[in-house]
């Protein structure tokens, strides 16, 4: 049992990590909202040495009302959506294939985790120049082999191409918290299944799918966190452009391209609002599942 002066030891030694965390967090935050009321245009001549004029809610107003706000909030969305969905239904394949035994297993899920360990913006440009260059690229090649017309997939399929840029790089991810959960699945409870007779598709529904929940509802959890912030993998692909602009992507924008630093502080509230509502909702149904 831990005695009062080992708890307040504890603690003590707890509270630089915490102090630093806490200002790690709450300072960027709480220049966010500053900046946000404020007129700050750094190349109009605006300064923190002159001060800056109090604007009240015209950046919030400005942003939300531009015509890209609400086509970024919906690629956005779009584009969690379909890295969620990708990854967790390849990864429940993965993991169900991962855990079967075969020769150079610990090999193959290797490679399989691999592409994690990845940087977004390494692997962005691997994407782009190695396999979708409509030229120079092996997918241009596969299509001329077959006789087609390459696609130039940055422009013609750009939301499709980065959803599948961004999956490659957290499948692993998922692979790998899901391996973990059919790791733990009793296979007497499979056994028992199989002996009264219930067919593979019955054993995956009804047994393998339910000891998964807890873990599929925490890697869309983390894995939505995330990619809520997407920015290196559109940055290097697309730039923004053919309807790849995101809410981050947009932020930045109006930050470096339009130099407005108020608007973009605004635009960042509203990223964080939107970010806090998803929390909200994926923790409820994490709770729920939990509480199963």
């Amino acid at each position: 049992m831990a005695t009062q002066h080992s708890r307040s030891a504890a603690r003590l030694m707890m509270t630089p990590a915490v102090v630093l965390l806490l200002g790690w967090m709450l300072v960027p935050l709480i220049l966010t909202l500053y900046f946000s009321f404020k007129k700050y245009l750094p190349l109009r001549g605006d300064s923190l040495e002159r001060g800056l004029d109090w604007v009240g809610f015209e950046n919030y107003v400005r942003f939300i009302s531009s015509s890209s706000f609400w086509p970024s909030v919906q690629t956005t969305l779009i584009i969690v959506g379909g890295v969620l969905l990708i990854t967790v239904v390849l990864g429940i394949f993965l993991a169900l294939l991962l855990d079967q035994p075969f020769w150079g297993q610990g090999v193959v899920r290797i490679l399989v985790i691999a592409p994690f360990f990845v940087m977004p913006t390494v692997s962005a440009l691997v994407w782009k120049n190695m396999f979708m260059d409509p030229i120079n690229g092996i997918l241009a090649h596969l299509w001329r082999f077959f006789g087609a017309e390459p696609i130039s997939w940055l422009s013609d399929a750009s939301l499709q191409s980065l959803i599948l840029i961004v999956s490659w790089q957290w499948l692993p991810f998922a692979t790998l918290i899901l391996l973990t959960a059919v790791q733990s699945l009793d296979s007497e409870q499979l056994e028992a299944a199989e002996m009264d007779g219930a067919s593979p598709v019955a054993r995956f529904g009804f047994i393998v799918l339910p000891h998964l929940s807890r873990a599929i509802t925490i890697v869309i959890l983390i894995q939505t966190i995330f990619l809520l912030s997407i920015f290196a993998e559109i940055f290097v692909t697309t730039g923004g452009a053919f309807g790849t602009r995101t809410l981050t992507y947009l932020i930045f924008q109006r930050v470096i391209d339009s130099q407005n630093i108020g608007l973009g502080s605004a635009g960042g509230v509203y990223a964080i609002i939107l970010a806090n509502i998803v929390a909200i909702f994926l923790m409820r149904i994490v709770g729920k599942n939990l509480d199963r």
